[in-house]
């Protein structure tokens, strides 16, 4: 294998996973800044009231975008890492 379609897989790979991973950590980074912000505001210092509102906001997008990340991970699989292994 040369090194360019090496380095060229890698790169697909990291962007497919910058792609995947993007959805749930935009809404954690909105949902922790909007709860922090609510609990100052309210001087409300409860653990719960970070990790619940955060944890179903983020298993609710992953249920809405469950389709996106496996069709994409599945097409680089099928383009680039499948043709790769059977030497095509």
């Amino acid at each position: 294998m040369e090194e360019a379609i090496f380095f060229d897989t890698m790169r697909q790979g990291l962007w497919i996973s910058v792609q995947i991973s993007a959805p749930l950590l935009l809404v954690a980074l909105v949902m922790g800044v909007a709860i922090g912000l609510l609990q100052a505001l309210t001087s409300v210092q409860e653990m719960t009231l970070t990790f619940v509102p955060k944890v179903g906001a983020m298993i609710a997008v992953f249920w809405v975008s469950m389709t996106y990340m496996s069709a994409a991970l599945v097409s680089f699989f099928h383009d680039r890492i499948v043709p790769m292994i059977a030497g095509i």
